[in-house]
């Protein structure tokens, strides 16, 4: 088929335009059919060739060859193509000698007609048909290519290996300018270059002979270029070349720039697996490797396939490249024969590597899972044996292991005598900090392997178990965390380790029965930290061990979930689900009581129930006798909230209950100390002492000495709580207004100087129950006068609250009775007392007669 040709050319000799515009203008000499005016017009920028910086007005011969010529490859605007060489010429004709002009020979490519011989368009780079002149007759095909590898491929291994340094970046960006579609190629979408810095334009083309052998055709084809510009940021192309002179134009222009003409780049890698990969196989002299991995299934830039082949072919990768691979192999098992399969595991296994990565394992695990059972044990049995050297030696806990038939045989024996004593002196060690998933790992192995570890088993899982619930606790204290920092919620989920141990658990009936034995063990002394740890992980003790603890904390979500703020039956129905009773095992009581109270003392009655439910030696046992001290002594706190909460973020359950009265903590506290006579010492014996006063003072007789007792148990109570304090001060002074107080007992209490007893007894005085029994009782009211007017010297705390009590609680009562009354109380003030007590008493209260008479007579005197 015959092409339209185009042929332009400078305008005039030398012509190096105007200043400021280095661009030699031109015109077209010659135009093929077909090539309309509108194409013209977009092919003429193309076209245009602008010379370097301080070329040569007359260069010499080798001047002039020097010079870049600009080879393009451009997608016009309806579909068509064109495929030009742009090169200087010496002018021969006018002026005042031999100059230099440029002459640019284009071949135009309707849509859908490929080159001659259906070649791509760099392989025309050196076609011996592109000419320097305008012809005078019919204008001849000038890319009638030979058949054979084209001109370009010659000496690509050679350029590839010196251009090492920027290989794999260079090819990943001509990779994503071959693709206009691609959704983040913002480079391509919006028609920014690539730009390839070299000093001699050939070496452009040479990096899209690489493109194009590397690429696959289609992509190839639509990597558009130029190889030789003075202006990159106005190029319509996708990858252009520049001089050295050039390339700080092109950064300005915010291009992506590879010098490939000067000192090699620190870093030049690239993270696209796919380029790196292809980039290995150039320095190893193989591109003939690019058509095999085209043959394997997978996208069109999938490293799996070109990593497979270059791996199955010899060539060394590095761990990304062999993940990539195996990752590849692991999804497709059926893709390889028998052979390439053999030489993939042996590359992935080959003991000189040493930078394997977790992602490598992890996808060498899938692979050995994909190919276990499917072929003979000897070909995956190294996949098997680099796995689990691994899990013991470089500690990746996330590995998929083999199963146990994978090492029958001498391979297996070889790999058990070189990690055995390992395993078991690791597990053995009980002075370093072990994580769980390393302990579960090398359990797992040992398993694998037929290690014999029974010896050590039982430290492992004594160190074990209070691990899983140390680890699982900083889990979930750093969602909470990092939900806080967010500002919401995040779902607690099960530790990392969770996975596989629950694998373990499932592989090995005596780990899991010593594991669970040694959990319950331990779980009385945290019971909470259990139950929030079996919310995340479901451990599997459902057999027959009796795990009365465990079965207990795995009970208590339930409970609360069904029961609500009941905590009394959340406890009977926790209780229940350990299956013993608290008089056979008496810690039962102590998980109980942890489990549904946890970090809060019991209210009184709730003490009640538990001090009820089992014997004294039980509760000794257990050490809830501790609990119940706190309820009593904290019964006079502050009203808890109505409702219960579980605070996600810890996994804490609280159920309120309402408080007890007085004399139920009280009761509490006779019991207590009656039960626990020796456990109970310090502060809070002390404070029970004192509970157990107040119910005495209002209920019995208390050994004398009242006062003084309660200020000396409430110095060995300190710190005591202040709802205690009043409590003891309230039953006091109660006892002391009582009429039948004993006089020893008030007189010690008036002189003791006890400032904070007499304010509680002036506080008390002053209630309206005080004041009623005044106003309704003479005699309650005689003997009061005869209290407060009988100690006028007794030191100084006294006095003064006496007087203000006569005056101002004492008088509005007298003044209320009515005169019989009044009466009585003078003669009962007289019959207790003595004559001169009665006569005090009418002179108190003529005072107080005379001057309500002379408030009213002024009161008369100002209205007149």
């Amino acid at each position: 088929m015959s092409l339209a040709q185009v042929h332009y050319t400078s305008a005039a000799p030398g012509n190096k335009g105007t200043p400021g515009d280095k661009e030699t203008a031109g015109r077209f000499t010659a135009v093929g059919a077909g090539v309309s005016g509108a194409l013209l017009a977009e092919i003429e920028p193309l076209l245009r060739h602008e010379l370097p910086e301080g070329f040569p007005d007359r260069p010499s011969d080798d001047e002039l060859r020097s010079l870049p010529q600009s080879f393009t490859y451009a997608v016009l605007s309806d579909g068509s193509r064109l495929v030009s060489r742009s090169a200087p010429v010496r002018e021969t004709g006018g002026g005042a000698g031999p100059g230099v002009r440029f002459h640019a020979h284009a071949v135009h490519l309707p849509p859908g007609v490929p080159l001659p011989g259906d070649r791509l368009p760099v392989e025309a780079w050196r076609s011996p048909h592109w000419v320097a002149v305008t012809p005078g007759g019919a204008i001849p095909d000038p890319l009638t290519l030979t058949p054979g590898p084209a001109a370009v491929s010659e000496g690509l291994d050679d350029f590839a290996v010196s251009r090492g340094p920027w290989l794999a970046a260079v090819l990943a960006d001509l990779r994503r300018a071959s693709d206009a579609e691609t959704a983040d190629d913002t480079e391509a979408a919006e028609g920014r270059p690539v730009v390839l810095v070299e000093r001699q334009c050939a070496d452009v083309a040479r990096w899209l002979g690489l493109a194009s052998a590397t690429l696959p055709r289609e992509s190839a084809e639509r990597l558009t270029f130029t190889t030789y510009t003075r202006r990159p940021g106005s190029s319509a192309v996708r990858v252009v070349g520049v001089l050295p002179e050039d390339a700080e134009a092109a950064r300005t222009a915010g291009l992506r720039v590879h010098v490939c003409a000067g000192q090699a780049p620190l870093g030049g890698g690239t993270d696209d697996v796919w380029a790196t990969t292809a980039a290995r196989i150039w320095r190893s002299r193989s591109p003939e490797l690019f058509r095999e991995a085209r043959e394997l299934p997978g996208e069109p830039f999938a490293a799996g396939p070109l990593a497979v082949t270059a791996l199955c072919a010899g060539i060394a990768l590095g761990p990304d490249e062999r993940a990539a691979a195996a990752g590849w192999a692991a999804d497709r098992p059926y893709a390889l024969d028998a052979k390439r399969t053999g030489q993939l595991v042996e590359a992935l296994t080959s003991p000189g590597i040493d930078d394997r990565t977790g992602p490598e394992f992890d996808a060498a695990g899938r692979l050995f899972g994909a190919l276990e059972g499917r072929c003979p044990a000897p070909v995956t049995a190294p996949l098997a044996a680099m796995l689990v050297t691994e899990a013991v030696r470089g500690g990746n806990g996330s590995l998929e292991l083999p199963r146990r038939d994978a090492f029958v045989g001498p391979e297996g024996a070889a790999v058990t005598e070189r990690l055995g004593p390992e395993i078991l002196t690791e597990l053995s060690d009980t002075t370093g900090s072990r994580s769980v998933a390393r302990t579960v790992q090398l359990l797992r192995v040992a398993r694998l392997l037929g290690v014999d570890g029974k010896e050590s088993l039982p430290g492992v899982v004594d160190r074990l178990a209070p691990a899983l619930l140390t680890e699982a606790k900083a889990k979930a204290e750093e969602t909470a965390a990092e939900a806080q920092d967010e500002g919401g919620a995040r779902a607690d989920g099960p530790p990392d380790f969770a996975p596989a141990l629950l694998e373990l658990l499932d592989e090995q009936f005596e780990v899991r029965t010593a594991l669970l034995g040694a959990l319950d063990r331990i779980a009385p002394q945290d019971p909470g930290a259990v139950a929030r740890f079996l919310e995340r992980v479901a451990l599997p003790f459902t057999g027959t061990q009796a795990l009365p603890h465990l079965r207990m904390c795995a009970e208590v979500p339930a409970a609360m979930a069904t029961l609500g703020g009941d905590r009394a039956a959340v406890w009977h129905r926790v209780l229940r689900a350990a299956g013993l009773s608290p008089f056979a095992e008496p810690l039962v009581l102590r998980t109980a009581v942890g489990l549904v109270w946890e970090d809060r003392a019991p209210t009184v009655a709730e003490a009640r129930l538990l001090l009820d439910a089992a014997t004294s030696d039980s509760h000794r046992v257990a050490g809830t006798w501790a609990r119940l001290v706190d309820a009593a002594l904290g019964a006079a706190a502050a009203e808890p909230s109505p409702t219960g909460t579980h605070s996600a973020a810890t996994g804490t359950h609280s159920i309120a209950s309402p408080t007890a009265s007085p004399d139920e903590a009280a009761a509490l506290a006779h019991d207590l100390l009656r039960g626990f006579p020796e456990e109970i010492g310090g502060r809070e014996r002390a404070g029970l002492l004192l509970l157990d006063l107040v119910r005495e003072l209002r209920t019995g007789a208390p050994d004398p000495g009242w006062a003084e007792t309660v200020r000396t148990l409430c110095a060995q109570a300190e710190p005591v709580e202040p709802a205690l304090r009043e409590r003891a001060h309230a039953a006091l002074v109660e006892r002391l207004l009582a009429p039948d107080r004993p006089g020893a007992e008030l007189y010690a209490f008036v002189h003791g100087e006890d400032a904070e007893l007499i304010a509680a007894y002036d506080r008390t005085a002053r209630t309206e129950t005080v004041r009623t029994r005044l106003r309704t009782q003479p005699a309650y009211a005689a003997d009061c006068f005869t209290v407060w007017t009988a100690h006028p010297h007794a030191g100084r705390a006294w006095p003064p609250v006496a007087a203000a009590l006569l005056d101002e609680v004492l008088r509005p009562a007298v003044r209320a009775m009515s005169a019989e009354d009044v009466a009585e109380v003078e003669a009962t003030v007289g019959r207790t007392g003595s004559s001169g007590r009665a006569d005090a008493f009418r002179t108190w209260n003529r005072v107080s007669t005379l001057g309500r008479l002379g408030r009213r007579i002024a009161g008369r005197v100002r209205r007149g």
